[in-house]
């Protein structure tokens, strides 16, 4: 009985020292993915560059509804109640009956614009006391009805706004492409404070891309001018920042047990940072970027990076403990990478002209670049790719 009970223990370690990932299932949109999935219920939405938005049964992918905009939806979609608000690059928001996609109201800002092409994502909406809030590339930032789609109020900052609003206690938290962070009366759109980053030789402006997080009583989100700040929500003073030397930081920092997670762009890196301090616990050495947040999933940090793989780490020691590749990522992998996971010799990230460098980027998201963030449900996780897949995997 004793061998049996000491067998049994072994196995149990051998099965957890192969702890994997398997596809339930997947379903291509006609264009790029860059939205992040949202659970609700039992469906799974998601928007796409091919101008729609899905509802998808979480169980199996079929398509339950899908509404279509006039422009690529790069925002992620909030669920609140029966309705469903999303932002497109047409210009308007949208909110839609969740259960049939039908169409309750349309906001129209003053017409979206786009950065560069390293500007993902758009702003998505936060619904807070019965409004939306929600940044636009026409420099608002917007306060709207739910229910009926009226403006309450508008905010101009001095740069295109496509960080999501973080919102707490009737203050709305926004960075803006001017290189600011505002905080608002969610009541009135009054200014309370703004925090200008340092800026860089190479950014001046130090534009803020993605959303902030908000813990506690303070503030952390990245920079194009390569730092990481942790701000005091309060005065809109600084705690504490961390650079990194010559690499935008676009993604959302993820906490977990007092400590931020977080990827950089160029220098292709995934950092574990006291969230105190600022001081690095531990830095995770990669092959591309990390723009989207990462999520906790089986006792494990995942996230996803511009080289189509899903990784899932250690949150104590950044040890890789599995990865996600999909078969998509699989065939076209070794066009940009060899064996080692090191770039090609007839492959240039940037190249010496725009145009290569427009190149280059294409064929990166042909991998199935990762974009978007985790949506995860007990073991069940949903992403996003470049690829034009939403996949639903299975964390064993």
């Amino acid at each position: 009985m004793k061998k049996l009970v000491l067998l049994f223990f072994a196995l149990t370690i051998a099965f957890a020292s192969f702890a994997q990932t398997s596809l339930v299932w997947k379903f291509k949109t006609g264009a790029a993915i860059h939205s992040s999935p949202v659970i609700s219920g039992s469906s799974v939405f998601v928007g796409s560059c091919d101008m729609n938005l899905y509802s998808l049964d979480k169980n199996s992918g079929n398509v339950n509804w899908k509404f279509e905009t006039e422009g690529e939806i790069r925002s992620t979609p909030c669920v609140f109640e029966n309705d469903i608000f999303f932002n497109s690059s047409d210009g308007n928001i949208y909110s839609l009956d969740k259960n049939t996609g039908k169409l309750l109201w349309t906001f129209a800002t003053n017409g979206e614009n786009r950065k560069d092409m390293w500007d993902y994502n758009l702003s998505s909406p936060v619904i807070y006391n019965g409004a939306v809030y929600v940044g636009s590339g026409d420099s608002n930032i917007y306060a709207i009805e739910a229910k009926t789609g009226k403006k309450i109020w508008a905010y101009k900052t001095n740069g295109i706004v496509h960080a999501s609003p973080v919102i707490r206690d009737n203050v709305v938290y926004t960075g803006s492409f001017d290189g600011s962070m505002y905080a608002l009366d969610s009541r009135n759109g009054n200014l309370i404070w703004k925090f200008k980053t340092v800026g860089d030789n190479s950014f001046p402006k130090g534009e803020i891309q993605n959303a902030a997080l908000l813990f506690s009583n303070t503030l952390f989100f990245g920079s194009r001018d390569y730092n990481i700040y942790a701000i005091n929500i309060k005065t809109g003073t600084g705690r504490w920042n961390f650079k990194e030397r010559a690499s935008w930081v676009i993604a959302t920092p993820f906490l977990y047990n007092k400590n931020l997670y977080v990827g950089t762009s160029d220098s292709h890196k995934f950092y574990c940072l006291n969230a105190g301090s600022g001081e690095v616990k531990w830095v995770k050495p990669l092959n591309m970027r990390v723009y989207a947040s990462a999520a906790l999933v089986g006792g494990k940090i995942a996230f996803g990076s511009f080289n189509g793989k899903l990784y899932f780490v250690d949150p104590e020691t950044g040890k890789t403990d599995h990865v996600f590749q999909s078969e998509e990522n699989k065939k076209l992998y070794s066009s940009i990478y060899k064996g080692d996971d090191s770039f090609r010799s007839d492959f240039s990230l940037y190249g010496e002209t725009m145009k290569a460098a427009e190149e280059s980027e294409r064929k990166i998201l042909d991998l199935g670049s990762i974009i978007s963030s985790p949506a995860v449900e007990g073991q069940n996780l949903f992403i996003g790719a470049a690829n034009g897949y939403i996949y639903s995997i299975i964390n064993k």
